[in-house]
């Protein structure tokens, strides 16, 4: 045998055993479904799809990726799911808890479909997984989403120390019962936050693309009742609160400050004055590496679940200034370019 000949069998070989390399010649299906075709499932799919690119799963060379969002339609998802498990997906990726829940109707405990999940507030509540740091009981893994109550209320309070009630005003869907349930566990058992009380009102889910406008219009009647009660508002973590009508609508409305619940309320101007959030990023790149690890071989049983593991700051320093809150220097440098004047 020639020696180019050889060489190139030995490359070949390498690149199809050695781990973290994408085997050359091998089409790889993904299945994303996103509960909704927005945030924050956008910028955790997308960096998903990238960190993918890095570890060399490129869509159009050796990935082939169908997606599908269900307007937060748990029926719809199911109905989806129905259609296309049975085309001989590599791993599905289901964005949501929306989403995860219908992924979990559709074929939980089955273990010919692999399914990471991101952006859902509460996998063990919802039921795809038993805890965190622990195996995969069933053919689910991926990253949640929030950042703990706690930090989220330590964050208010390091901030706007005379602060004493809150509103949180949320839609009717799985994860924000799960956060509501963990906001009063809190409050109760916890003597730091026994001064804090925490008034919650709901408005319905609506379903489909445009359900955030109108969960948002349905809200402004609470905000209104709300706002000579309360010291501050916060966003909810649920897809109302985490995009632009909600914020933009208590903006508009409320005499007090809203701390968000993602980023790009505070520094696209959406309205929030402050927030302490999830990276998606981050989640979107963890996510990657699991399907990585599954594409090459490994056993969802050996993925543990994640949280995410970045978080950051977000500053309006306008709106701080109008509504008296002062921002320490440390927390300013902390944020980095997530300021806006």
């Amino acid at each position: 045998m020639g020696f180019w000949r050889f060489l190139g069998l030995v490359l070949l070989a390498v690149s199809v055993v050695t781990p973290g390399w994408a085997a050359e010649g091998k089409i790889h299906r993904l299945l994303i479904m996103d509960s909704q075709a927005r945030e924050p499932y956008s910028t955790a799919r997308q960096a998903m799809v990238n960190a993918l690119a890095d570890f060399g799963y490129r869509e159009g060379r050796n990935l082939d990726i169908t997606y599908h969002s269900i307007g937060n339609d748990r029926d719809k998802g199911r109905e989806i799911l129905g259609r296309e498990l049975g085309k001989g997906y590599d791993v599905v990726f289901v964005n949501g808890t929306i989403m995860t829940l219908a992924a979990k109707d559709a074929a939980y405990g089955e273990d010919r479909h692999r399914f990471v999940y991101t952006c859902v507030t509460d996998p063990v509540g919802v039921g795809v997984i038993d805890g965190f740091d622990i195996a995969p009981k069933a053919n689910f893994t991926g990253v949640s989403y929030p950042v703990p109550v706690k930090s989220r209320l330590k964050f208010i309070r390091q901030l706007m120390p005379d602060a004493r009630t809150i509103g949180l005003i949320h839609a009717d869907m799985p994860q924000s019962h799960s956060y509501r349930g963990w906001v009063e566990g809190l409050l109760e058992n916890d003597p730091t936050f026994r001064d804090l009380k925490v008034v919650f009102r709901s408005v319905p889910l609506i379903k489909g693309e445009g359900g955030s406008e109108r969960m948002a219009a349905e809200a402004e009647r609470h905000v209104r009742e709300l706002d000579a009660e309360v010291d501050v508002f916060l966003s909810p973590n649920d897809q109302m609160g985490v995009n632009k009508p909600f914020p933009a609508m208590v903006d508009r409305v409320a005499s007090k400050p809203l701390v968000g619940v993602g980023l790009k309320e505070v520094t696209e101007g959406w309205g929030a004055t402050m927030t302490i959030y999830p990276s998606q990023q981050s989640a979107g790149r963890q996510a990657a590496r699991m399907i990585k690890d599954l594409l090459e071989g490994k056993a969802i049983a050996d993925i543990k679940p994640e949280w995410p593991k970045e978080n950051g700051f977000a500053f309006d320093l306008g709106k701080a200034k109008r509504f008296g809150i002062r921002i320490p220097v440390r927390m300013i440098e902390m944020a980095g370019q997530n300021i806006r004047r």
